[in-house]
């Protein structure tokens, strides 16, 4: 550990910029730590899911691959953004949103990260019964209610315990634990991928594969679910832990190292779900697990609960600087508590719903709504309006400062364009999540690409007017030397 990382504890407990005194210069930590993100049974139940909704597997494996190539690739851009600034992501939206603006999207990440700690760890708990099942600790055909509640209380401990001590801890936990972790996937995938009887030629289930649009709708569907849309979903957690990056460090090594950190996991673990479903059909982790490993369920599932740890400790140490954007005054290992407490509640109402892929392709959608509208306003306002040069101290000013708008109202609107357009060519699940404009295209899902599209180009129309009004205010507030 660099002499940098051992101070950077004291200036991350209130928000303000990292300074580049403390900030590392290793880029290997962004690797681990969004790798160990990653190698979660999250990955493999995404990759499951193209099977579970008619797809075959070479279908679901190109959505996978090409997806994420683009959704990393996009990712890397907003890792970049924090290693220049020193700033939340939340911190960073207030140039753009204003500085109580900001609270739009400081609020929907908070809510949103303490549904990922939610779903990462419900996600894992048919994976934990399974594993009690196989010990004959449990009934593994029973509902296990009360097991479950208390297996998901003891994770939630771990995982808040782990965050309590902020960036430092986080970063040796992926990097101590990442490895092994990935050691054992090996083992498991060489198994899966050369003594099962994965069927390599599976293209949907018999009798009813899909042809021509119905599988080009399927196909975009998986896409904002695990391709371009999984990587969406880190977009606004990217600059909280790249800004303890060294700005010598070259941009190029910090955006590969973080990228391919995301991109190799989600893609490995996604393929290795997918080709397990072609076995059964299924999208139940524990049913893919147990159905396809047999006696070696026990080392992987206990090694594969490192997974939801490695993800959730990121989720609620980004609830806490979310919050903190918030201007909310309350020490953020408290918030730690308080994200944890929230989570486990979540986690009680999931128990109770039956349909893991509904819950999980609802959820998905839901965040890809926003996240696509936030990022192309974002990258608007980095690199067309202040053409990389964001002052990040004034993004620390009070409220009332005339060195930022109070709420820049033209970026509500484009904002909340961006998720109208979003939801009009979104085809989720239910029918509260099909917009009209996907159904008149046949249930076609261009979610994403609607939604950011229509954020960026407004905001490219509206942004620089409002960014030449703050540049005469900022003018107005210098001191008089």
């Amino acid at each position: 550990m660099d002499s940098a990382e051992t101070d950077i504890h004291q200036f991350e407990e209130v928000l303000q910029p990292i300074p580049e005194a403390v900030r590392t210069k290793r880029v290997s930590g962004q690797f681990w730590i969004w790798a160990g993100a990653n190698i979660a049974p999250i990955n493999w139940v995404l990759g499951a899911l193209g099977i579970e909704l008619g797809l075959g597997l070479r279908d679901t494996l190109i959505v996978l691959i090409a997806g994420n190539v683009v959704g990393m690739g996009l990712f890397g851009i907003f890792v970049v953004m924090g290693q220049q600034t020193g700033v939340t992501a939340m911190v960073l939206s207030r140039a753009a949103f204003g500085r109580r603006g900001a609270y739009v999207p400081a609020a929907i990440q908070a809510a949103l990260a303490v549904g990922w700690c939610a779903v990462n760890t419900w996600i894992i708990l048919d994976l934990v019964m399974a594993l009690l099942g196989k010990l004959g600790l449990v009934d593994p055909d029973a509902p296990n209610i009360a097991a479950k509640i208390l297996v998901a209380a003891m994770i939630m401990g771990i995982q808040v315990t782990i965050a309590w001590f902020g960036y430092r801890t986080i970063a040796a936990f992926e990097r101590w634990t990442v490895p092994p972790t990935l050691a054992v996937l090996v083992l498991m995938t060489v198994v899966a991928w050369f003594h099962l009887h994965i069927d390599w030629s599976y293209a949907g289930p018999a009798g009813q594969e899909l042809h021509g649009s119905a599988r080009i709708v399927a196909m975009s569907t998986v896409m904002t679910v695990i391709g371009i849309g999984w990587g969406i979903t880190w977009f606004t957690y990217a600059c909280d832990y790249s800004r303890f990056v060294s700005t010598t460090v070259p941009q190029r090594r910090l955006y590969l190292a973080s990228a391919l950190g995301q991109f190799i996991p989600v893609v490995w673990l996604g393929a290795l779900g997918a080709s397990l479903a072609t076995t059964n059909g299924s999208v139940d982790p524990g049913r893919l697990i147990v159905d396809n490993f047999g006696a070696l369920a026990l080392p992987v599932l206990l090694l594969v609960i490192h997974g939801p740890i490695a993800t959730n400790i990121l989720n609620i140490y980004t609830f806490s600087v979310a919050a903190q954007a918030l201007d909310i005054k309350v020490h953020r290992r408290k918030l730690n508590v308080l994200v944890g407490v929230l989570a486990l509640a979540a986690i009680v109402f999931f128990i109770f719903q039956s349909s893991l892929a509904t819950v999980l392709d609802t959820w998905l959608a839901a965040i890809v709504a926003w996240v696509a509208s936030w990022a192309g306003i974002m990258l608007v306002h980095y690199y067309v309006v202040e053409k990389g040069r964001v002052d990040a101290q004034r993004l620390f000013d009070p409220v009332g400062s005339r060195r930022l708008p109070d709420v820049n109202w033209a970026t509500m609107f484009c904002f909340a364009a961006g998720i109208v357009a979003t939801w009009m060519f979104m085809y989720g699940a239910t029918g509260a999540m099909q917009g009209f404009g996907s159904r008149a295209l046949g249930g076609l899902d261009l979610s994403w690409l609607a939604g950011g599209l229509v954020a960026a180009a407004l905001y490219a129309v509206l942004g620089p007017r409002v960014s030449r009004q703050e540049s005469h205010a900022a003018v107005l507030d210098k001191p008089v030397p």
